[in-house]
């Protein structure tokens, strides 16, 4: 008869290491290679090249210039990102002075899907600058808690940043650094043309992902992180889950 081995701890057998940090940087260019950029400084050209936008779901950020004097009133927005897999639209408004009446239009439909990261406070500060209204709007947040609510501590309703949902599901680095704080109403180089193209591009990728991992079944999952849409940009979000 063989000795007894002595059995593992079970906490020894059940623990695995933890991923390691990415390394590689996020790139829109990589997960849609065939899309383009187009920066958008005249009015003609942001209405004929947003009409080409087919319904469907679309990244969706916007930047401003930072206020540099302390306790100074916020600029304005000054440039708007929609993104799919075919095509990334930097429209720079504060070039243009005027907004695209396209571009209200895609905002407001309800057939083209935008998301985003802290999106409720964006379509409140568009409002407040530019009179838009943006309709069907999904905060990535709210639904990697839905779809994947084991991974995420804290409350439901609790922020969840774009560069930590890049890493958990694409695994990769969004690059933030100092050029978020750069002056969004000048004329945008190639380093910040890549910085907005890649926050709305992995809004639309990461909705792609989880999407995928909603039950079809649980109609109400829609309800928990979609906001609602009345004729207002300044728009409570719907009942959500305890």
């Amino acid at each position: 008869m063989e000795s007894e081995q002595p059995i593992p701890e079970t906490s020894s057998i059940e623990k695995t290491p933890p991923r390691p940090a990415p390394t590689e940087a996020y790139s829109w260019r990589v997960f849609s290679s065939n899309a383009r950029i187009s920066y958008i400084t005249d009015i003609l050209q942001a209405e004929t090249e947003l009409s080409a936008i087919q319904p469907g779901p679309l990244g969706f950020d916007l930047e401003w210039k930072p206020n540099y004097r302390k306790g100074g009133a916020e600029n304005p927005v000054a440039l708007v990102q929609l993104a799919n897999n075919q095509a990334i639209f930097l429209i720079q408004i504060s070039t243009i002075r005027a907004f695209p009446d396209k571009l209200r239009e895609i905002l407001g439909r309800h057939d083209f899907l935008k998301a985003g990261v802290g999106i409720q406070g964006d379509t409140q500060k568009l409002f407040k600058d530019w009179g838009v209204s943006v309709n069907n709007c999904v905060e990535l947040g709210m639904l990697a808690r839905t779809v994947d609510n084991a991974r995420w501590k804290g409350k439901y309703v609790a922020p969840i940043g774009l560069a930590r949902l890049v890493e958990v599901y694409h695994y990769r680095l969004l690059e933030k650094g100092k050029i978020r704080r750069s002056n969004w109403e000048a004329v945008l180089d190639e380093s910040m043309q890549n910085y907005a193209a890649n926050d709305a591009h992995a809004g639309y990728t990461l909705y792609q992902h989880l999407i995928q991992m909603v039950d079809p079944s649980d109609v109400a999952q829609f309800l928990w992180f979609t906001l609602a849409s009345p004729e207002s940009g300044l728009r409570p979000w719907p009942s959500t889950p305890s």
